[in-house]
């Protein structure tokens, strides 16, 4: 049994009210799951403020209060603690409470626009096949070794991520990978976390509807770099126009990666087919099953932070080499007729032109490339033209049809998307996305390419705030008669 005094480590309330030699049951900020002897942490959030439910914390059980603004009326028999910032204050003591799991784990941190998922599953795959336990917490799933748990946020909430952590280290596991959000930074999900490296894959244009601008954009991801200890690493994608400005403040080891540039780790692009990727890696020829100029960045990656991490380099290239691609991420399969289906999670502008550049690249030029699109919503409206823009400049024909509309009507982010798109007579619009990808099948012809781009690994499309089953590489499978 834990108590309020012993998860108090390196936290000092502005002021502190009642006793705090008191059971400690567990750490909330949700106030719908406190239960006895619960210290609820009032969290001012995006949507909702905490504090507004201090009093229903207190009817669950809760013992004690953590908050930014004490009530006016107090309870005699509970202890409050007041605080500045209580989003950091409850990493740190959601950390304290298990024990602080992260620092018995290798805890590595990926983050940047686009490759973060493919770079943490790349590592958790690597590590698992050169013999160590190790844990996932990304987009597509978390995972501990043989078990998977839902997925519910690219990163999760602090109190989730300990609790995690706290199994992984129960479990054994020596690293863990983790997808670090640029809202995960500026909501401080990570805080109170020991990081031993951290990656920055690239920055482009993403969430600028959270983000008041790209270089809000940018210094929360730098702030995640700024905050690394001495004895940690720090990696960076140097052909990236940023990724030296990432770097700038670090206390961290500085490393970095390219293909273009001299730096600590280069690849060299030899051959790019949708069978795979033949890259020089320090003086060595190996082909990878990924498949872009993209993947040759996220392999790099991934083969630098195993060598800082002490594996053996050919032991790394092999076994690298033998991993295929992440589920909906550039996930391809061939069809009769020598027809290429091709899943993306491509939901960015760079992203999406990334994926189109690749298939342009191994495209003899007497193919189609057939892109079904669309944007979610609710979501950063700036880039629908820029996205449907890139479509049309990159594909044959393309059809715009719905992502995750959400509360939006799709017909409205459709009509925003053709605004960047020069002649619209150039786009189909087909807002019920199963016939986009039916119509796209028929349209294809022998060698020609479907490119389903969005949403990747979901299973689901949310409409009107409802989750519905929907899963982009059934549908395209069977329509192309694929078992």
């Amino acid at each position: 049994m834990k108590k309020l005094k012993d998860i108090l480590s390196n936290i000092k309330p502005q002021k502190i009210i009642g006793e705090i030699d008191i059971p400690i049951n567990r750490v909330c900020f949700d106030s719908r799951e406190v239960k006895d002897n619960c210290l609820f942490v009032a969290v001012k959030g995006t949507q909702v403020d905490g504090h507004d439910f201090i009093d229903k914390a207190i009817e669950g059980g809760a013992n004690s209060i953590v908050c930014e603004l004490l009530p006016s009326s107090l309870n005699d028999n509970l202890t409050y603690l007041q605080v500045k910032d209580a989003q950091q204050i409850l990493g740190v003591l959601v950390s304290n409470f298990h024990d602080n799991p992260s620092s018995k784990l290798k805890l590595i941190g990926v983050t940047g626009t686009n490759g973060k998922t493919t770079v943490v599953t790349l590592l958790f795959e690597l590590f698992r096949k050169l013999g160590f336990k190790v844990g996932l917490l990304s987009t597509v799933k978390y995972q501990i070794n043989d078990q998977i748990f839902e997925s519910t946020h690219t990163t999760p909430d602090s109190v989730k991520i300990n609790e995690l952590m706290q199994k992984m280290v129960k479990e054994g596991c020596e690293y863990c990978f983790i997808e670090v959000s640029s809202h995960a930074i500026q909501q401080k999900r990570i805080a109170g976390l020991d990081f031993k490296g951290a990656v920055f894959t690239n920055i482009t244009h993403d969430h600028l509807d959270y983000h008041n601008s790209f270089d809000e954009y940018l210094n929360i991801k730098k702030s995640f770099f700024d905050d690394l200890s001495s004895d940690a690493f720090a990696l960076s994608n140097y052909d990236d126009k940023n990724g030296e400005v990432i770097l700038q403040n670090t206390q961290a080891g500085k490393k970095s990666f390219s293909t273009k540039r001299i730096t600590d780790y280069k690849a060299k692009i030899i051959e790019n087919q949708f069978e795979g990727l033949l890259l020089k890696i320090d003086d060595e020829e190996v082909w990878f099953q990924l498949i872009g100029d993209f993947n040759a960045y996220n392999i790099l990656s991934v083969y630098a932070v195993a060598r800082l991490l002490g594996t053996d380099k050919m032991e790394t290239l092999t076994t690298l080499s033998s991993l295929g691609n992440v589920e909906g991420r550039f996930d391809f399969f061939r069809a009769d007729q020598n027809k290429v289906g091709i899943v993306d999670y491509a939901h960015t502008p760079d992203a999406l032109k990334n994926v189109l550049l690749t298939i342009k690249a191994i495209c003899t030029n007497n193919e189609n490339i057939i892109t079904v699109v669309g944007c979610g919503g609710d979501r950063d409206r700036a880039k629908r033209p820029i996205m449907a823009g890139i479509a049309t400049e990159l594909s044959s024909k393309v059809i715009l049809t719905s992502d995750n509309p959400r509360s939006e009507d799709p017909n409205d982010i459709i009509d925003e998307m053709k605004q960047g798109v020069e002649h619209q007579n150039a786009v189909l619009s087909i807002v019920d996305r199963k016939e986009a990808i039916k119509t796209a099948c028929a349209l294809a012809k022998a060698n020609d390419v479907i490119l389903v781009a969005g949403k990747g690994h979901e299973k689901y499309q949310t409409i009107n705030g409802e989750k519905q089953p929907f899963d982009d590489m059934k549908i395209l499978k069977e329509t192309l008669n694929i078992t």
